[in-house]
């Protein structure tokens, strides 16, 4: 059995259907076959015995019969059957008289001999009870189909019996033209299961994309296995909404048990309110939706699945936002470590060559002078930032800036009343960084193009009352009036350069998503000052 299914494995799938549907076929026309055949055998023997016993009947209640019978006349009977079973078609007409002695015979030897030595059967049911039936024997004609019928005196007496045969030859050549007829359905049958094998395989493969079972069954197990690796939860539902597809992670990431089984369910008990039906009616996908889930902030994306130009599902990933978060934290910190790194290696080579140069022409004295001024400065506002400002995230933003303006020619002067102290736990430092270091490097960029070397740029920090106050003041043109809202639009730059217009849009961006605000004036100097507003009740 092993060795036959381990054939049928290596059998295409389109031989594979021809072979079974086939040998259905054959086995269903045969069965249905071999039951029309019995069928058709014993109706034709109830047809063929009834017309016997009908014929022997009407022979039996015929007057002159009944009347010959009683005087024992075979000269007058023995033409009258022949005639008779000429006439009714029949294979012989025999006719008894009471003790069961032959009356009339097709062969004239057989006359005036019992019919009970070679008909095949007792005639004891016709000539003593008298009663007309059937019976089916082999006797001097052959096997045949006979009818007997008692034969009555006027006075009610049996006096003798007729039996009437039917050659069964005809029934078995009617079988046969039916077993013929039946081996061609049979075969026709499988003929066109053939075909129908070959058209279904062929649909049917282009519906599984030319693949046989068993690429099927282990495409399955990879992506079993590729959904069980990603580190995303992955829902996938049909057209009716019911959940298909999920991995480990999203049953984690969901809240729900080791155990559960999310298959068949529908996605509204499982997710109340997802907007995956959404995506199901309109076919629009979503991208980087955030949504809350039991107090977790998820990233979520959802696309439509489709046959063709019909929506047969939709298949959602997701990710907990604290995840990502965490992950663009640390690249935020590791940019703004390698900014300040950078500018402080570049700062610091031009103040080395500096140095080495006084050396070399023995001005040491202005040497050592330079040497304590630059580290007096630097500590000074390592002091600040240490005094000042508690989150490192925020003072290494602000050390970089620090450092890329005395690259630039310029000088960052932070209020030494600043104080940034209370920063909410729940405020994402990647996006404080992304504003005030926007702002930072428009207001560097905007004094460097208007004041020159030796321009400045003011900053100011405070945490008092419910708001975390930022202000950056440069030395630039200044912004007009009609101009201080639509600097804040998408696009929008005063400058001729391409690339511009970015990054103020970004900062009202991210201020709305933390609820602040911000506002543009003129500077006391003449250049523009911008003022952040943030509340410490982050949701």
């Amino acid at each position: 059995m092993s060795l036959d299914i381990k054939v049928l494995s290596r059998l295409k799938l389109k031989s594979r259907m021809i072979l079974i549907l086939g040998l259905m076929a054959i086995v269903q026309t045969g069965f249905i076959g071999v039951f029309a055949v019995h069928y058709l055998h014993k109706s034709l023997d109830e047809q063929i015995g009834q017309r016997a016993l009908d014929v022997a009947k009407t022979i039996a209640v015929a007057p002159q019969i009944v009347d010959a019978v009683q005087r024992g006349d075979s000269k007058y009977l023995q033409p009258l059957s022949l005639r008779l079973a000429e006439e009714t078609q029949a294979r012989f007409v025999v006719i008894g008289d009471k003790q069961g002695v032959r009356l009339a015979h097709p062969r004239t030897e057989k006359i005036g001999r019992p019919m009970s030595d070679d008909e095949g059967d007792d005639n004891a049911l016709a000539l003593v009870a008298g009663q007309g039936y059937l019976s089916k024997a082999l006797g001097s004609m052959g096997w045949s189909m006979r009818g007997k019928a008692p034969i009555f005196s006027n006075e009610g007496e049996v006096i003798g019996l007729v039996s009437v045969g039917y050659h069964l030859d005809q029934v078995e050549n009617i079988i046969e033209e039916y077993r013929i007829t039946l081996i061609a359905v049979i075969g026709a049958s499988f003929l066109l299961s053939a075909m129908i094998a070959v058209w279904f395989a062929n649909h049917f493969k282009r519906a599984i994309f030319g693949l046989e079972p068993e690429q099927i069954a282990r495409l399955f197990d990879e992506q079993r296995a590729t959904l069980e690796s990603v580190r995303e939860g992955i829902i996938a539902i049909n057209n009716d909404g019911q959940i298909t597809t999920f991995n480990r992670t999203a049953v984690e990431t969901l809240g729900l048990a080791d155990d559960a089984e999310l298959t068949g369910r529908h996605i509204s008990e499982v997710l109340p309110g997802s907007t995956m039906l959404e995506v199901l009616k309109t076919g629009q996908p979503q991208f980087d939706e955030e949504v809350w889930l039991d107090g977790h902030n998820l990233i979520a994306n959802r696309l439509p699945l489709k046959q063709g130009d019909q929506i047969t599902g939709v298949v959602s990933s997701f990710r907990r936002k604290d995840e990502l978060a965490m992950v663009s934290k640390k690249l935020t910190r590791i940019q703004q470590y390698a900014d300040s790194l950078r500018s402080q290696s570049h700062e610091y080579s031009n103040k080395l060559h500096t140095i080495a140069g006084l050396i070399q022409i023995g001005a040491t004295d202005e040497a050592q002078a330079l040497i304590g001024q630059e580290a007096q400065s630097h500590q000074e506002l390592i002091t600040l930032l240490r005094e000042s400002v508690a989150d490192p995230v925020l003072a290494g933003c602000l050390l970089g800036k620090y450092n890329r303006a005395k690259e630039m020619g310029l000088h960052l002067v932070i209020d030494p009343d600043s104080r940034m102290l209370s920063l909410p736990e729940n405020l994402p430092r990647e996006h404080l960084v992304s504003i005030i270091g926007n702002l930072i490097d428009n207001a560097l960029e905007a004094t460097w193009e208007y004041a020159g070397l030796g321009g400045e740029v003011l900053l100011s920090m405070l945490d008092l009352g419910t708001d975390l106050i930022f202000e950056i003041e440069d030395q630039g043109p200044g912004i007009k009036e009609g101009d201080q809202e639509k600097i804040f639009e998408k696009g929008y730059t005063s400058k001729a350069k391409d690339g511009h217009g970015i990054g103020l849009h970004l900062v009202k961006q991210l201020l709305g998503n933390l609820n602040g605000t911000v506002t543009c004036e003129l500077g006391e100097k003449g250049g523009s000052r911008f003022i952040v507003y943030i509340p410490k009740a982050q949701e």
